[in-house]
């Protein structure tokens, strides 16, 4: 009986669906006369789009560093006791007094446990007798600079640890800083701050970067997995599973697949991914130092992929109007050191990078609000490497900046979605170093020998060389000869 009904009012409602504006009310209506004679279900209700509105990443000014000078305690005692005329004897401890650990010591002068004072009972503070410093376990003393803020000269404590970076507040209530943002605050925000002070900012805070990462270090390629000059296959051959495994994006098993049935070659699957594998160090060098003519309009995303079952991201950088990819590094996380490796490999193509703040105009980045993007913009700029972050916030605009930057933004989306088309055949990768190698060859085949509708059917990057043959996997091979011919000559210049 309820299958007659239900089969009826389904009909209702798709012979309602031209009345647009009363297609709404009687689906409802209808749902509304299920849901009596189905009561395990729940009422449905309209929804409309949620738009959150979240705390956008502020970067503050950059601390005032103190440089501490390290002291060796063995010089001071000699030292008291040139002076004093005595040794200074260690600590003498009252019965029931808090303990000290045997294998502490001095974070500024190494001395042991014994010349250590438990200062807050079981607080975690010490301090030392033979230098008279105070610390803590992870004190500032054990570093050999200390951060200070700009505003109250007080010292920043650390408060959070991250992969990237440690996280340094300012927590002096009288700091002008913290007291203009609390002054600056609406009755309304002062209450919510109350019940919810983490919505706020109002300290100065500071992040020292953890990452081990040099700017603008240009790498030499690395040695290939597998030896391109003893494969088995001819140059046409290659030049054919170039073709269908990037240029048409099949799999490695449909590209063997169709090497055999059409052009009667036997390579198994994984002869194909050798060959990616075996590409990658020399295509990967010659995307990077090649000497490209860009526009100065450059956009920036992640996009992910799966490797082993594992989500990973991939941060693409792109020249908007040449259409070149600039960058594409891959990592496991959407973090920090992401985006930095991913704005150095921008950075690297560039002829010219403003080294002062006041000229950081010059260069600007359009990205999402992501705030990976603006903590790699304050390392780079301790590296005294400046320039500007464009943040295309949400899907509307809901600020200038958003507006104005949009129309880039939109192209970096673009160019992730014709990247995820060429991937959703494959299922994921097996290796990190498979996602690497394809995403290699895409990006070379899309800066190279992809026409483009928008440059007039021409490839991004026209090289002389390559516009004799008109046949794919004669390109591919002349290609890969002018890259490995590129990156001898690179090598030889640098030697």
């Amino acid at each position: 009986m309820h299958t007659q009904l239900i089969t009826y009012f389904m009909e209702i409602i798709k012979h309602s669906a031209e009345i647009i504006s009363t297609k709404d009310q009687i689906i409802l209506t209808l749902l509304k006369e299920l849901n009596k004679l189905t009561p395990f279900e729940y009422e449905p209700t309209p929804e409309e789009p949620i738009s959150l509105d979240y705390q956008k990443l502020v970067i503050d000014t950059p601390p005032i560093f103190e440089f501490i000078e390290k002291l060796d305690y063995k010089i001071l005692l000699a030292k008291h006791n040139y002076d004093k005329g005595k040794p200074l004897k260690p600590v003498s401890r009252h019965e029931g007094s808090t303990p000290v650990a045997k294998d502490l010591c001095c974070a500024r002068c190494n001395a042991p446990s014994d010349y250590l004072y438990a200062n807050n009972g079981s607080g975690g503070q010490y301090k030392c007798k033979v230098c008279d410093c105070n610390f803590h376990k992870n004190n500032k003393f054990r570093k050999q600079v200390a951060f200070k803020c700009p505003y109250c000269h007080g010292h920043l404590d650390h408060i959070k640890t991250r992969d990237d970076f440690d996280v340094h507040k300012c927590r002096n209530k009288q700091c002008s800083l913290y007291v203009r943002n609390l002054a600056n605050m609406t009755k309304a925000e002062k209450q919510l701050y109350k019940d919810a002070p983490h919505e706020f900012k109002l300290h100065y805070i500071y992040r020292s970067f953890k990452v081990d990462f040099v700017p603008l270090s240009k790498q030499l390629p690395d040695k290939p997995i597998v030896d391109l000059s003893r494969i088995q296959s001819s140059p046409q051959t290659l030049g054919l599973v170039l073709t269908y495994f990037v240029n048409y994006a099949m799999s490695a098993r449909s590209t063997s697949a169709i090497m055999k049935d059409v052009h009667n070659i036997k390579i198994s699957r994984q002869t194909v991914l050798n060959y990616a594998n075996a590409l990658k160090p020399v295509l990967d060098y010659f995307n990077q130092h090649y000497p490209y003519e860009l526009s100065g309009q450059y956009c920036g995303d992640e996009t992910y992929l799966r490797i082993k079952g594992k989500w990973h991201y991939l941060c693409f950088f792109f020249d908007a109007v040449k259409k070149i990819f600039l960058a594409y590094p891959i990592s496991k996380n959407r973090d920090t050191k992401l985006a930095i490796e991913a704005i150095d490999d921008l950075l690297n193509k560039l002829p010219l990078i403003p080294s002062v703040p006041e000229n950081s105009h010059e260069l600007k980045l359009i990205v999402d609000g992501n705030p990976i993007y603006l903590l790699a913009q304050q390392f780079f700029a301790e590296h005294k490497i400046h320039f500007d972050i464009k943040q295309v916030i949400g899907l509307t605009n809901k600020d200038d900046t958003s507006k104005e930057y949009r129309p880039l933004k939109n192209v970096i989306e673009r160019v992730n979605r014709a990247y995820k088309t060429n991937i959703r055949h494959f299922f994921g990768f097996g290796s990190l170093t498979g996602a690497q190698a394809f995403t290699t060859l895409f990006v070379t085949f899309f800066n190279f020998l992809r026409p483009h509708s928008a440059l007039d059917g021409k490839s991004p990057v026209m090289i002389e060389e390559l516009a004799d043959p008109q046949i794919m996997p004669s390109r591919w091979v002349k290609l890969i000869k002018y890259a490995q011919d590129f990156a001898v000559t690179q090598n030889l210049h640098t030697t």
